[in-house]
């Protein structure tokens, strides 16, 4: 049975930063713990730590380093590189644990600590539950002996290796010449790879959110700011447009007339290739209950099956290894490729679109409009103290919603993992009822916060 979490949420811990729990003090005690738990057998035990662009990085990583050394584990820092690039470390360096200190699309403000086992898959909630509850001790036993303590060093072609990985997963014989592409990096982890990739790879490459100074992540660019994306790519006359979070795991896009293209259309683009090709394992792919049901219906279409997990792209991960699928992922842009990654990787998502554009040989727009979503709205309220999805007038208010539709759409009401906000979802073929009762929910819960 899983202990009851308090640190960890559904991406790591999370917080703001110098602020508990997102605190020096914290990441002392995590390594401490983390390293503990992970130093099994007589051979020398490595943990690989890279960060985003935020700030606090500087405030966060020596204190990790210095936990992970007490626990008797050597240390290998590579800087500022997507959450995937950890994971494929991680593996290739044959490490006993990855760990990036990120907080994705939060702006400078937060921070968060996401930890990688030696197969570079997140951490179990067993494992993590079990870090949180040696973190309670007084972790005296953590700590090594004097003889026994580990060594930091610095890997200084981490990057070399993820931009490789990443070029291998393009189809061998493809280029992207005669492509304008705008990438936008969000000031973020990804800001000096993933323009490379695309540039040798060929494109003409129209780099935005690259000049990060600490405290510009996220900030008016990247995935979630798609305004941005959709004026470069119109601004820049280029063919497709590609938006990275802050530690570049998830993407949006934008075809040539700057429409968005969503991690539901990239899931569905990839899987009708694949399928078609006899690439695509397990007749299906995983996502979670954020999806469109148009996609649903688009794969059942097409005698694919579509299984949905809880919110969170380690359940589509972990869903994905019991079934055997190799693509899965989540409507707001992580994409999990597990022929080329453990993660999800917005970089190696978007190369497998521009695959597909290249060899059919026509527009985004032509090729990435798959389906005709169903009408969907989602909006977040946020909240301070006990969630406000206990009260009762809340809870009739969702009845009395769910039995407006009468089976004729989808309502999800569910608590932000990562940030203290009610997410507030619904979807049906009545559009106009649909903004109505998004609406009407999201007042009646504010008014009870």
């Amino acid at each position: 049975m899983t202990r009851a979490r308090h640190l960890f949420g559904t991406d790591g811990i999370r917080g703001t930063a110098n602020t508990d729990p997102m605190t020096a003090e914290t990441a002392l005690r995590l390594g401490q713990a983390a390293g503990f738990l992970f130093t099994r057998g007589s051979y020398r035990h490595r943990v690989v730590i890279g960060k985003d662009t935020r700030l606090s990085g500087y405030m966060v990583e020596p204190a990790l380093t210095a936990g992970f050394i007490g626990a008797g584990m050597d240390v290998t820092l590579v800087g500022p590189l997507p959450t995937p690039a950890i994971a494929m470390l991680t593996r290739s360096l044959r490490a006993d644990l990855g760990v990036m200190i990120s907080a994705s699309h939060n702006s400078y403000e937060d921070n968060g600590i996401k930890l990688f086992g030696p197969d570079g898959f997140k951490l179990s909630d067993d494992t993590e539950s079990e870090i949180e509850a040696l973190m309670a001790t007084d972790m005296r036993h953590c700590l090594a002996a004097p003889a026994s303590l580990g060594r930091a060093a610095r890997l200084d072609d981490a990057a070399g290796r993820y931009i490789e990985a990443a070029k291998a997963s393009f189809p061998r014989g493809l280029r992207l010449d005669n492509l304008k592409i705008v990438i936008d990096c969000a000031h973020g982890a990804a800001y000096r790879v993933a323009p490379t990739v695309l540039w040798e790879l060929g494109a003409t490459v129209v780099p935005v959110g690259v000049s990060p100074d600490g405290f510009n992540i996220n900030r008016g660019c990247g995935s979630t700011v798609p305004e941005h994306l959709r004026a470069q790519v119109i601004e820049h006359g280029a063919q497709l447009g590609i938006a990275l979070d802050g530690d570049a795991d998830r993407l949006l896009m934008a075809d040539e007339n700057g429409d968005l293209i969503d991690g539901d259309q990239i899931l569905a683009l990839i899987a009708q290739f694949w399928a078609a090709n006899g690439r695509l394992r397990g007749d299906g792919i995983v996502t979670t209950v954020m999806s469109n049901l148009g996609l649903e219906r688009f794969l059942a279409g097409q005698r694919l099956v579509m299984h949905r997990t809880q919110v969170g792209d380690r359940y589509v991960a972990a869903r994905m290894r019991e079934l055997g699928m190799n693509l899965g992922g989540e409507q707001s842009g992580h994409v999990i490729l597990s022929d080329f990654a453990t993660t999800g990787d917005g970089l190696l998502a978007a190369l497998q679109v521009l695959a597909v554009i290249i060899e059919q040989g026509r527009s985004a727009r032509d090729v990435c409009r798959v389906f005709t979503p169903m009408p969907q709205l989602l909006k977040n309220v946020r909240f301070a103290g006990p969630s406000p999805l206990r009260s009762k007038r809340i809870q009739n208010a969702i009845a009395a919603a769910e039995a407006e539709l009468n089976g004729g759409g989808r309502l999800l009401i569910r608590e932000s993992g990562t940030e203290p906000l009610i997410r507030v979802m619904a979807e049906g073929e009545d559009e106009a009822l649909i903004c109505r009762m998004v609406d009407e929910l999201c007042a009646t819960i504010a008014a009870a916060t």
